[in-house]
C-alpha cells in the first residue's frame, strides 16, 4: 500500500484530489477523513497541512505526497521531486504599498517585511545585497501594511485581486511555483512499482491535457495538402468515404493552436469537422 499525502483544504486539494479522480483513483471518503483507502488501486490518502507534507514525506509517515513548491522549498526536507504536475500555479513576490514609488530593490534596506516564508525570503534578500527585517506572520499577510505591521509583504500572489483590495503592488517576483510530487527517498521496492503504475495513469492525464480529437470529412484532391497543416502526434488517419472522392480524416490537436489549424482546414475544404474532448493519452 502506498500512502499519498495531500493538502486537506484549499485550491491545491480541489485541484489534486481532481487529478487523482482523472486518474481513476476512486475515493469515497470526504477532506474530513484523516486517512482514506482508495477502492480500486493499492493507494491510501492522508490529509494534512500543506506545510507538514513535506516532512511528513521526508521521514517515511507518507511515501509520497503532493505539494506547492512554495511550501516545499521553504520547509527545505531531504525528499525529492518526482514529478512537477503544473496545477495550482502562483508565484511568491515581494509588494508595497501602491502609492508609493518602487525605485528598486534597494528600497527594502532597513523596511521590515511580514511573511510565512522566512526561508525563500532571507535566501532571495541575501543574493541581492538587501538587509530587512523579517516578521513572520502566519494568516493574512497582505494586511500588514495596512494596519502598520510591516512596511511591504512577501507572499504568494495568482490573481493579484489580494493585492488590490489590500492596495499593495506586486514589484519583484521572487518565484514561481506549481504543485509538485514529491517522494521519500527510502521507499521499498513494492511501493516504487506502485508508484510506477500511479505515474503512468498520471502522465496519461498530463499528455491528454489541453488536446482534442478532430474528425473531419476532406476531398481526396486536397487530402496532401490538409494532412501537411496537421501536427498530429505521428500522422493522422485516413478511411475512405462512401461518396466517391472523399476520405475521413481523424487526428489530434493542441488547443492553442486548435482554431488557427481549423481555419486552415476550412480553406482546403475540409467539411463536418466533429472535435472531441480527449480525457487520457498513452504514448
Amino acid at each position: 500500500m502506498l500512502r499519498i499525502a495531500v493538502q486537506a483544504k484549499g485550491r491545491l486539494y480541489e485541484e489534486t484530489m481532481s487529478f487523482l479522480e482523472e486518474s481513476d483513483i476512486k475515493l469515497s471518503a470526504t477532506k474530513r477523513t484523516l486517512l482514506v483507502q482508495s477502492s480500486n488501486f493499492p493507494i491510501e490518502v492522508l490529509f494534512l497541512r500543506d506545510d507538514d507534507i513535506p516532512q511528513t514525506v521526508a521521514t517515511g509517515v507518507a511515501d509520497i505526497g503532493i505539494v506547492g513548491e512554495n511550501e516545499f522549498m521553504e520547509r527545505n526536507e531531504d525528499a525529492e521531486i518526482i514529478k512537477r504536475l503544473g496545477f495550482s500555479k502562483c508565484r511568491l513576490s515581494l509588494a508595497m504599498p501602491k502609492d508609493i514609488e518602487y525605485p528598486g530593490i534597494k528600497w527594502f534596506d532597513g523596511k521590515k517585511i511580514a511573511t510565512s516564508y522566512p526561508g525563500i525570503l532571507s535566501s532571495y534578500l541575501k543574493e541581492q545585497g538587501v538587509k530587512a527585517e523579517i516578521h513572520v506572520i502566519t494568516g493574512s499577510v497582505e494586511v500588514s501594511p495596512g494596519i502598520g505591521l510591516a512596511d511591504a509583504i512577501f507572499d504568494i500572489v495568482s490573481s493579484g485581486s489580494t493585492l488590490v483590495s489590500n492596495r499593495l503592488k506586486e514589484v519583484e517576483v521572487v518565484m514561481k511555483s506549481e504543485a509538485l510530487l514529491i517522494g521519500n527517498k527510502n521507499m521499498s521496492e513494492d511501493k516504487q512499482e506502485i508508484l510506477k503504475e500511479l505515474l503512468f495513469r498520471m502522465d496519461a492525464v498530463k499528455t491528454a491535457e489541453d488536446k482534442k480529437y478532430v474528425l473531419m470529412n476532406a476531398p481526396k484532391d486536397k487530402l496532401d495538402k490538409i494532412v501537411s497543416v496537421l501536427p498530429g502526434m505521428k500522422s493522422p488517419t485516413v478511411m475512405p468515404l462512401a461518396q466517391e472522392g472523399w476520405c475521413s480524416v481523424h487526428t489530434v490537436l493542441d488547443e492553442k493552436c486548435f482554431w488557427e489549424i481549423i481555419g486552415k482546414l476550412k480553406a482546403l475544404g475540409a467539411e463536418g469537422i466533429l472535435v472531441l474532448p480527449i480525457e487520457k493519452m498513452i504514448i
